[in-house]
């Protein structure tokens, strides 16, 4: 087994792992069992925890912008399409609320400052998106979007399913209306 092989299989059980059951509650030799990887190679490809979790949310960061970007390129309403998109998530069997959340929830504002600039960046990513969806001028609605889509996340994770995301697309309709 190379690096990169290592490497992956330590980011798909981290994944599952820290995201199922929390970031504090998974210790690298839990990691370290479950991918199969000995743990000289671990600590070579990952020399602490806070690097493996970094890694594990910038992966995730950029599978879902990616998914969401695909979701909405190409919708008649993309503002509409974020939220049908996340119906979609919100209705997958593993979800789990939002892994940056998640993340800064146990860790809190005081946590490892690599692993809050990917949550940050995270948000900021959301809500970059959200404004070249809302169109030019539109900060207020922006802001407003980005508060639905967080909110229908948390209420999601307490109760799964696709109603929260369509509860919050019935307000992101009526405030991107052009009678808003």
């Amino acid at each position: 087994m190379d690096d990169e092989e290592a490497r992956t299989r330590l980011l798909d059980t981290a994944e599952e792992l820290f995201y199922r059951h929390g970031i504090q509650a998974v210790g690298m030799d839990r990691i370290r069992s479950e991918s199969g990887v000995p743990l000289k190679r671990l600590y070579r490809v990952f020399p602490a925890k806070e690097s493996l979790v970094t890694a594990y949310l910038e992966r995730r960061d950029r599978r879902w912008t990616a998914d969401l970007r695909a979701a909405v390129t190409g919708a008649p309403d993309p503002v509409l399409a974020v939220f049908d998109w996340l119906a979609g998530w919100f209705s997958e069997p593993d979800f789990r609320g939002c892994a940056f959340l998640n993340a800064y929830g146990e860790l809190g504002a005081d946590g490892p400052a690599a692993v809050l600039d990917v949550v940050r960046r995270h948000k900021a990513e959301l809500r970059a998106l959200l404004a070249e969806l809302a169109g030019p001028g539109r900060e207020e609605l922006t802001d407003q979007l980005l508060v639905l889509v967080e909110g229908a996340t948390v209420v999601a994770a307490l109760e799964p399913g696709p109603e929260p995301a369509r509860r919050a697309r019935g307000v992101a309709e009526r405030l991107a209306s052009p009678d808003c």
